[in-house]
């Protein structure tokens, strides 16, 4: 494969591949195998984009009635659970047109609102399109008129889906074969996002009236011990709270609750809709804004700046009697935050807590979405 490379700030990152780009040239390795008898030892392919890439085939073998070929993915610099992972395609002649088909390794849709229906494999409808192109290009150059069946296997992957969040969204005995655009961007958020918005178009498919979002495990755990119901109706958005809300009233829900952890939710009293550090902090920074409109004194809030987690701020600001004022400011504000995102399209709030303190804080609207969720 060329080489491509992206700038991540200043950290300059080799691109890799998607599951979809080595699917489609393991098809076109083996539909030339196939249609030739010869060995082939790499593969080109057309991406979505209109870029040709051309990747490197580690296995072929070819039968009386069929040949397979075999790709290792490559994800670059990219911290991808898939890299490394051989993915196969088995060509086999028929009469007429393509039929692609997952193998052992390769998943089984079990929910509404994915890519593909229930009871197909999850090959994405991206892939699909540049596997068919794949050996039809190779028909062409050799003049074949036929058809082919194509069945897409990874030989790990079934093990390998345990990893990924396939079984939360209803896919089952294997992985996705995925990808957009073909080449995975190092540190790219795009595939998070686009996890967030299967799963919350799977919850809108099953009827749902509210989008219940998440940002990690303590929000799950909460919501487990105190909301039963809504265990099954949540779509973890991690860091992602800002495309998560537009996901969701881009998806038609018109109320949204978010759970979670203090520490993290905090950052939405200062505007922040993405809580990874990496965006920003602005932890304590928040909470001494809170604490000057509270009217603190000024030592507390000093004391405040050299916290290192939100549970210790607490501390100083309960032992200080100021919890419940600071609070109470920071909650309006995380409220007219939301608010402004929304813009009006959807009723938004956020149940915010933290286990230390025995601290549950809601904004304006949550016990009422709370309702309408559980009803």
């Amino acid at each position: 494969m060329e080489e491509r490379f992206i700038y991540c700030g200043t950290k300059k990152l080799r691109c890799g591949y998607t599951t979809g780009s080595c699917a489609a040239a393991a098809a076109r390795a083996a539909a030339e195998a196939l249609l030739t008898g010869q060995e082939i030892r790499y593969a080109d392919i057309l991406l979505p984009k209109g870029e040709h890439l051309r990747l490197d085939i580690f296995k072929c073998i070819i039968s009386r009635e069929s040949a397979l070929c075999s790709v290792i993915k490559d994800s670059g610099d990219d911290p991808d659970i898939t890299n490394g992972i051989e993915i196969t395609a088995e060509v086999s002649m028929t009469d007429s047109g393509v039929e692609i088909v997952g193998g052992k390794g390769v998943g089984t849709v079990t929910k509404a609102g994915l890519d593909q229906p229930v009871g197909e494999a999850a090959i994405n409808s991206v892939p699909r399109k540049m596997i068919a192109q794949a050996v039809g290009e190779a028909a062409e150059m050799h003049e074949y008129h036929g058809g082919f069946r194509v069945v897409i296997s990874v030989p790990k992957g079934e093990e390998l889906a345990r990893k990924t969040f396939n079984p939360r969204i209803g896919i089952f005995g294997g992985i996705s074969i995925i990808g957009t655009t073909g080449i995975v961007e190092p540190m790219s958020s795009s595939a998070i996002v686009e996890t967030i918005r299967t799963e919350a178009n799977i919850r809108k498919k099953e009827g749902r009236k509210a989008l219940i979002l998440t940002v990690g495990n303590y929000s799950e755990k909460f919501i487990a011990e105190n909301h039963p119901k809504l265990s099954e109706q949540c779509v973890m958005c991690s860091n992602f709270i800002g495309d998560a809300i537009d996901i969701g009233i881009t998806l038609g829900f018109r109320n949204i609750l978010i759970y979670g952890h203090i520490g993290k939710l905090v950052k939405l009293g200062a505007g922040i809709m993405n809580t990874h550090s990496s965006y920003a902090d602005g932890r304590m920074e928040t909470l001494m804004t809170c604490g000057v409109l509270a009217g603190a004194d000024n030592s507390i809030l000093c004391r405040l700046n050299d916290c290192a987690t939100t549970d210790a701020a607490l501390d100083i600001l309960y032992e200080s009697g100021n919890a419940e004022r600071i609070t109470e400011i920071l909650t309006q504000r995380i409220h007219g935050y939301l608010q402004a995102r929304t813009k009006g399209e959807a009723k938004i709030g956020a149940v915010i807590f933290s286990y230390q303190h025995d601290l549950l804080l809601k904004t304006e609207y949550a016990d009422e979405i709370l309702h309408i969720a559980e009803e």
